[in-house]
């Protein structure tokens, strides 16, 4: 890490003598791959970025933790060994728990709601953030999470002893509450994690099913809608600030337009996923009803002990959310 520090510390261009103006170089890592709908959309801002800001930054796509891998993109950000990067919100929940507020499950079930969620989520995740440093420039959901398995099952007691992909703190939560073994796995190698028997289901978007091409190695697709969570892109502060005016300007200004186009790209994404899913084999089933209340069973419990491990926040979130 030390030496990626210095090399991308190096390319960071800065005036040298006897140039007026010099281009400032930033390098954007991402979890996920160039073709899924968050990184066409980051590729959009990208340009519109590079674009406005003229000759005052150029920023470079480093897409699917090809630069820097998903656990580390954060916490690159904050100590400037990067000065933008895309993350799951909901990994760092073990860090600070109001950000584990859009993965709670069945908090927030639909679109409208999961909006609702983050207007009230948005400050304290800034506030948050700022003290580390960084700066929130947008925040996009996923589609709403569905369950994955290798065959048919109806209801939560079937899944016992399973090994289950979790991904964040709510993951692994609800692996353990149904009884089955979490084990922790990047979108990127979820292929490769079913196709060696590490685990047998997931919870996760149609999105990152297509993306996975999990008609390879499963057979159903139960749509739960247990929760939308979201990724969001960081900004170390000190670079943002470092940037003149007009560049700062551009940045902001095309954040603000990819939050509002990536709300609206995933809920077309939904569609589009779910469609492909079963267009490739995988039986789209809609979930029993003993299936679908005991995952509303654990998503209670789990929600007390969220707004629990988050204090005050989190009880004035939860409040503030259901009014």
């Amino acid at each position: 890490m030390k030496h990626l520090r210095t090399f991308l510390l190096a390319t960071v261009a800065t005036a040298l003598p006897g140039i007026a103006l010099a281009q400032t170089a930033w390098d954007m890592p991402t979890p996920y791959p160039e073709g899924n709908f968050h990184e066409k959309n980051i590729a959009t801002f990208i340009a519109e970025v590079n674009e406005a800001a003229g000759d005052a930054v150029a920023i470079t796509p480093h897409f699917n933790q090809s630069l820097i891998k998903h656990p580390d993109i954060k916490s690159s950000v904050r100590d400037g060994i990067v000065p933008i990067g895309e993350t799951l919100v909901s990994r760092l929940e073990n860090e600070n728990a109001i950000f584990g507020a859009d993965s709670v499950p069945f908090l927030a079930t639909s679109y409208e709601d999961a909006r609702k969620l983050y207007d009230v989520q948005k400050p304290l995740m800034e506030k948050v953030l700022a003290a580390e440093g960084l700066k929130l420039l947008f925040s996009v959901p996923w589609p709403p999470q569905g369950l994955y398995t290798k065959d048919a099952v109806d209801s939560v007691e079937a899944l016992s002893g399973r090994s289950f992909r979790a991904y964040n703190t709510s993951t692994e939560a609800i692996a353990n509450a149904a009884g089955m073994v979490p084990t922790q796995i990047e979108a990127s190698d979820i292929a490769t994690a079913f196709s060696t028997g590490r685990v047998a289901a997931m919870m996760t978007s149609p999105s990152t099913g297509v993306d996975s091409q999990a008609w390879d190695f499963l057979s159903y697709y139960y749509p739960l809608n247990a929760w939308l969570p979201r990724n969001m892109v960081i900004v170390n502060q000190a670079a943002f600030d470092a940037l003149p005016a007009e560049a700062q300007t551009a940045i902001t200004e095309a954040a603000a337009e990819a939050e509002t186009r990536g709300w609206a790209a995933s809920e077309e994404e939904t569609k589009r996923t779910t469609d492909l899913l079963a267009e490739n084999g995988i039986t789209v089933a809609e979930p029993s009803e003993a299936l679908t209340s005991g995952f509303q069973e654990i998503g209670a419990t789990l929600t007390e002990a969220w707004k629990a491990s988050a204090g005050e926040d989190g009880a004035a979130l939860v409040e503030a959310y259901q009014q």
